[in-house]
């Protein structure tokens, strides 16, 4: 079966993506309910259900971030406050270095 999609109307082009999805989520629902089957049968001849099988796949990994530099710097005012010396400095940082206290002083 050939069909002209350049002889279609919109309205039928819609109807006809509008069939191809359902026909594509029946057919995922039927592999799924097929992979269901198999692993159950993998399952029970090990004596286990599917559930305590993939209760035992370790959760995927989270990709490494960057790690978080330490902190170089605390507000002496309030030690809660710190900065790592990277990127712009805290307003902290700046009111205590117009005040004439040295970096150093703030160091940790």
């Amino acid at each position: 079966m050939k069909i002209d999609l350049k002889k279609m109307s919109r309205k039928e082009l819609e109807k006809l993506a509008q069939d191809v999805e359902k026909q594509l989520e029946r057919l995922r629902k039927k592999d799924l309910k097929k992979l269901r089957q198999e692993m159950e049968k993998m399952a029970a001849a090990h004596g286990v259900t599917v559930e305590e099988a993939m209760a035992m796949t370790p959760a995927p990994k989270k990709a490494a971030g960057k790690p978080k530099s330490a902190p170089k710097y605390a507000n002496p005012a309030d030690k809660s406050q710190t900065w790592t010396g990277k990127g712009r400095q805290p307003d902290w940082f700046k009111s205590a270095i117009a005040a004439g206290q040295s970096p150093d002083s703030m160091a940790i």
